[in-house]
């Protein structure tokens, strides 16, 4: 015996957030990290490259263009040793939506991807370079 009363056959969702975002899973085209910033750890030209060509940089504004280059100048310096800004990057990041958890806050959800084709990029920083950057900051 069930409580309660009977569903109305036509029952409707009403949970479904007017905001949501419907992401698609496959990278944009980007932008090219700005020399002026004067980057110097391919650690933080790996995130920039990360961000600038995620899916949620397609719908990007000037304003979040510039919140990247703010924080990837954070991340150089964290590469560079200033271990103390891990958590203000973790927070920066945490409003774009990067992980699982932070994108269900943010109701955005990633189409699943078409394409599985791994392309690399030509400035992509080799394993070895990213491993002795790491060597050199966990050394200090």
């Amino acid at each position: 015996m069930t409580r309660g009363p009977k569903p109305k056959e036509n029952a409707v969702r009403r949970n479904k957030h007017e905001h949501a975002q419907q992401l698609s899973a496959s990278a944009t085209e980007g932008r090219a990290l700005p020399p002026g910033l004067g980057i110097k750890s391919a650690g933080a030209r790996r995130f920039w490259r990360t961000w600038a060509t995620s899916p949620q940089a397609g719908a990007w504004a000037e304003t979040d263009w510039a919140e990247l280059e703010i924080t990837v100048k954070l991340v150089d310096a964290f590469y560079q040793g200033d271990v103390k800004l891990a958590g203000e990057i973790r927070q920066r990041v945490a409003k774009w939506g990067a992980t699982t958890e932070d994108r269900a806050r943010l109701r955005m959800s990633l189409e699943a991807p078409e394409d599985q084709a791994d392309e690399t990029a030509p400035d992509e920083p080799t394993n070895t370079d990213l491993d002795e950057e790491l060597f050199r900051l966990l050394s200090d």
